[in-house]
């Protein structure tokens, strides 16, 4: 064997029991249910491409609430179809059918485009939302548009800056 491998091999073997290399299960988003007479939407951005670029989820023209990477908010809406959009050097529309007390996910996931990344808005479930630990979007990302829930509304307290 090289020196080189039994360096290789000390480090991974001292490095195996170590309390620092240990993750701690992440506590599971609790998703408040929505009130009689409305439904919600659960918009998730994993990280990957385009980690440092945000993505602003609009309806009807207003900012509902930026996504950065490994971010999520929750708007309540009412009833009805709503169409949600993205947009860099493209622009991406999702259209959704949102029924009374349903829960309905959507993730952004930025792509790659010609000069920047560019935002894809689609329909998404619960298990793939909670293969990831996100965090709550800061409430100044929250656009002025109603409907995208504030950290005290979900029960959740954020750490100050």
């Amino acid at each position: 064997m090289k020196p080189a491998h039994y360096l290789a091999a000390a480090v991974l073997a001292a490095g195996a029991g170590s309390p620092v290399l240990a993750k701690e299960p992440a506590t599971p988003i609790a998703i408040p249910a929505p009130p009689a007479g409305t439904g919600q939407i659960v918009f998730f951005r994993p990280g990957g491409m385009g980690f440092a670029l945000g993505c602003s989820v609009n309806e009807g023209g207003a900012k509902v609430s930026s996504l950065g990477a490994g971010k999520f908010f929750v708007m309540r809406t009412t009833p009805g179809r709503h169409e949600f959009t993205v947009k860099s050097e493209a622009k991406d529309v999702l259209a959704l059918e949102v029924e009374e007390g349903e829960t309905q996910f959507a993730k952004c996931k930025i792509k790659m485009g010609i000069v920047a990344g560019r935002p894809d808005l689609a329909p998404a479930d619960e298990a793939e939302f909670r293969k990831s630990d996100f965090k709550l979007v800061d409430a100044d990302d929250m656009g002025p548009a109603p409907g995208a829930l504030r950290p005290e509304e979900m029960g959740m307290t954020v750490a100050a800056k």
